[in-house]
């Protein structure tokens, strides 16, 4: 039975699949249009800051601290809102965290490219934060829609393990990991076109748009959040 049947929107396919394309987006904006950053891949940004430091380029290792501070304080408050939500009601912890992803992107999108780059960056990597730590199941798997190598590790050993015993669930959770990298390389994508197209910030509100389809959907007849 499928998480959408049992009442559980958050980790539905399909919802994940929204999500990983969103993600997906996000890291080609920040580094197509936002100076060449990551938003998701705190490891690329921890490189990234390793390698300012080893260059004497004390402004951009700077920056790169920022995103990692600002995805670590994403985590946290993500945390405080789930302890601190009610057991029940009509919102539920997931639907106000990514109430608040939308809300801060829609606020990127209205900061010029270039010098506001710093603050962007430092407001998507928190709405990555959040994501990451508020969805962190699609259909019951244990999988990640801002960053692909946890998925490939899991999606590679299930398909090693079908081919060694040829338990078909096996293979069918494989393609499941494998078809939340595709959303992702596909947000990706549209990220990379979007931005050599319109050349601005506003883009931005494109993944908005698809994580505010996702919102939408967690009010679904069916789909409501059971609570924790």
């Amino acid at each position: 039975m499928s998480r959408l049947q049992r009442g559980q929107m958050s980790d539905s396919y399909f919802l994940g699949v929204l999500l990983a394309a969103a993600g997906g987006f996000l890291d080609a904006y920040t580094y197509l249009l936002r100076g060449g950053v990551f938003a998701n891949a705190q490891t690329g940004n921890v490189v990234l800051l390793g390698i300012s430091l080893a260059e004497g380029d004390w402004l951009h290792a700077g920056h790169c601290l920022l995103l990692i501070l600002t995805f670590a304080a994403g985590v946290w408050l993500t945390q405080a809102v789930r302890e601190r939500a009610p057991a029940a009601g009509r919102i539920h912890w997931r639907q106000v965290t990514l109430g608040a992803e939308i809300a801060a992107l829609i606020a990127v999108a209205f900061l010029p490219l270039g010098e506001w780059d710093a603050p962007a960056n430092m407001l998507v990597s928190f709405v990555c934060a959040l994501q990451v730590q508020t969805f962190r199941k699609v259909d019951g798997n244990s999988m990640a829609t801002t960053m692909c190598t946890g998925n490939l590790r899991s999606g590679t050993e299930l398909l090693f393990r079908f081919q060694r015993t040829g338990e078909r669930p096996l293979l069918h959770r494989a393609w499941e990991y494998y078809g939340i990298i595709l959303a992702f390389a596909a947000g990706a994508a549209l990220g990379g076109v979007s931005g050599h197209l319109a050349g601005n910030g506003r883009v931005v509100l494109i993944p908005a748009g698809i994580q505010l389809l996702a919102f939408l959907l967690m009010f679904q007849k069916g789909g409501k959040e059971e609570p924790e």
